[in-house]
């Protein structure tokens, strides 16, 4: 029987000097210099990602300032002018005028800013897409922008007009119920889905509208100034429900056009009211000097101001950044109402607005809020798994080595 012998290869021999032989300098200068050079890179880029995201925070900020800043000045800019000037509806109209100009201020900008610049009528009827494949005809135009007309108008003019009976902290918490009349709307006319958030919303607001008629016991102005003010918001939730459903969404030079396009048809058709007003003496100013001029150009520049800021904003920036900005306006004007008219809040009126306002920001929720917030609390859980996992074998690994250095080793049983 054969033996077989097992041939092993011999391990290659290495000189202690080989083992033990440094990097040259040339290489150990090489490598430290591509180090230093990534980790620069890296901070590089993390510096610019801190000012990146600083940036857009300012940004948002300003916007969120801005369209409360606008929003305030124009609500107590009109009850200014209520002081020596009382016609309403001459206020609206004038005001409205003024949307003509948005189309001219955003193609300024588009001139500023676009690298390929379009010719003033090109522009126009790439933005009259917004009406149809057509464009802007005149059956459109008064199809499509007669009813919006009309809704502005009203929204305006009765917002208006609950100023003159109430403060315009009210007003303006009232005039925030505008987004729960949108979801339920929504809701029955655009099949929205329904969420039970947005429904206990509605009912906060139901119930801070309650409570602010019921502030002065359901009768003098006050009932008066809060249904005048509850007609603003729902005609200004029907005009945005409308909008969505005949003429979608649109982006920043479309809304300018629409806008524009409405103030043409108020200058245009809407100008005979006003002068049925005079004459009637339901509205009547006299002598012409005596019109205050200047606060009237400031209620109707920040109206247009905020108006801008709305479209742009919504273009440049999260919608809800601009409702947020909307529901400021509320501590805005008690602060101006508290500050400089003295105003005494009692608590019914201060529980209202307080209802009203956390109402409007539950209407901020997204759609899939519950989702995001399930996935939310399950990555907690599992953060807290993994973090109890880790500590479980860190502890075992300390076990072990204390075990070892006692001289005993310990077994895990199967």
């Amino acid at each position: 029987m054969r033996k077989h012998s097992a041939r092993v290869a011999p391990l290659p021999s290495y000189n202690v000097s080989e083992l033990n032989s440094p990097v040259p300098d040339g290489e150990e200068g090489t490598q430290t210099h591509t180090e230093s050079s990534s980790q620069e890179a890296d901070s590089q880029t993390r510096c610019q990602s801190c000012t990146s995201t600083f940036l857009k925070l300012i940004w948002r900020f300003l916007i969120i300032l801005s369209v409360s800043s606008s929003w305030v000045g124009t609500t107590q800019f009109v009850k200014i002018t209520f002081e020596t000037f009382d016609c309403p509806f001459f206020m609206t109209w004038f005001s409205t005028n003024w949307n003509i100009m948005i189309f001219p201020i955003y193609y300024s900008g588009h001139l500023a800013t676009a690298q390929e610049k379009q010719s003033p009528i090109k522009k126009f009827r790439e933005c009259s897409r917004i009406f149809g494949e057509d464009g802007l005809t005149l059956k459109l135009f008064l199809k499509r922008t007669a009813p919006f007309s009309i809704l502005w108008t009203l929204t305006n003019y009765l917002y208006l007009l609950a100023l003159k009976k109430l403060t315009a902290t009210d007003v303006s918490a009232l005039f925030c119920c505008n987004k729960a009349f949108v979801f339920l709307l929504s809701w029955i006319v655009l099949k929205d889905r329904f969420m039970g958030a947005r429904i206990v919303a509605a009912i906060m607001a139901i119930t801070g509208i309650v409570m602010m008629a019921y502030a002065d016991g359901f009768q003098g102005d006050s009932i008066i100034g809060v249904a005048y003010a509850v007609g603003s918001a729902s005609t200004s939730a029907l005009y945005k429900v409308l909008f969505k459903m005949f003429l979608g969404s649109a982006n920043f030079g479309e809304a300018a056009h629409f806008v524009s396009t409405l103030g043409f048809f108020n200058f245009i058709f809407i100008s005979i009211t006003p002068i049925i007003l005079y004459f009637t003496k339901v509205e009547y100013w006299y002598p012409f000097s005596a019109v205050p001029w200047g606060y009237l150009c400031g209620v109707a520049g920040l109206w247009l101001a905020f108006n801008i800021l709305v479209n742009v904003g919504v273009v440049l920036t999260y919608p809800i950044l601009i409702s947020i900005g909307t529901v400021l306006s509320v501590p805005g004007n008690a602060a101006v109402d508290l500050l400089k008219h003295k105003m005494i809040f009692s608590v019914v009126r201060l529980g209202a607005t307080i209802i009203i306002c956390i109402g409007f920001l539950l209407m901020l929720l997204p759609e899939e809020w519950d989702e995001i917030t399930l996935r939310f609390i399950n990555s907690l859980k599992e953060k807290k798994s993994e973090d109890h996992t880790e500590d479980m074998t860190e502890s075992s690994v300390h076990t072990r080595s204390r075990s070892r250095a006692n001289g005993t080793v310990s077994i895990p049983l199967a």
